[in-house]
């Protein structure tokens, strides 16, 4: 493990073009589907901070505030914004993209937290954080005051 690892280290992004099997009735998306996507997209970000396997452990509140429309995009994002002994804390950002208009709006956003295992399945270090830019500083500041916002 390292000391330490950047912010944009960790930084993830994954599309998914939203299909049928993945909405209901009114054809939007489903948001157990998007709830799935998030947690995949927060366990890649962890993992590729921490350099090793990482489990959910908490997924904090979510609004749904707009719909994900058949035939749209999803754009999930995630980055680790806090770190613990053995934990990181990942803001994931969803976006619906609409390709054709080249629209774009925010559909939720939520705070994960993941523990790093060693390869006996046991929780272990995680490096430390670290923003080499006013970039990444900026980000990580705005993540953890808006989950305090979140959380009251």
């Amino acid at each position: 493990m390292a000391d330490s690892a950047r912010l944009m280290d960790s930084y993830t992004e994954m599309t998914e073009l939203l299909l049928p099997n993945d909405t209901n009735n009114l054809g939007r998306a489903l948001g157990g589907a998007v709830l799935h996507w998030m947690d995949i997209c927060a366990a890649i970000a962890s993992m590729r901070f921490a350099g090793n396997q990482c489990v959910t452990a908490s997924m904090d509140h979510v609004d749904f505030i707009s719909p994900i429309e058949m035939g749209e995009v999803a754009v999930v994002e995630a980055y680790v914004f806090d770190v613990g002994t053995s934990s990181v804390d990942v803001k994931v950002d969803v976006h619906a993209e609409d390709p054709r208009e080249g629209t774009e709006r925010k559909t939720t956003t939520s705070y994960f937290t993941f523990v790093a295992l060693d390869d006996d399945g046991k929780p272990t270090e995680v490096p430390r954080l670290e923003c080499e830019s006013e970039a990444e500083e900026s980000l990580r500041n705005a993540a953890l005051e808006d989950r305090v916002k979140q959380r009251d």
